[in-house]
């Protein structure tokens, strides 16, 4: 009973929040302004050498 339960939750609404969730993330990504933070973030390693 609890295995089809969560897997019909998985096949809607659990499939449909990961969908969300991806897209919110490509979204953050993409957002104007996100250049130069990323490219910040990206030099921190380098900073030391």
């Amino acid at each position: 009973m609890t295995y089809n339960l969560m897997r019909e939750f998985a096949d809607s609404w659990g499939l449909l929040a990961m969908a969300l969730f991806f897209i919110g993330c490509v979204g953050f990504a993409f957002r104007p302004g996100g250049k130069s933070n990323a490219d910040q973030a990206a030099q921190i390693p380098l900073k030391d050498d």
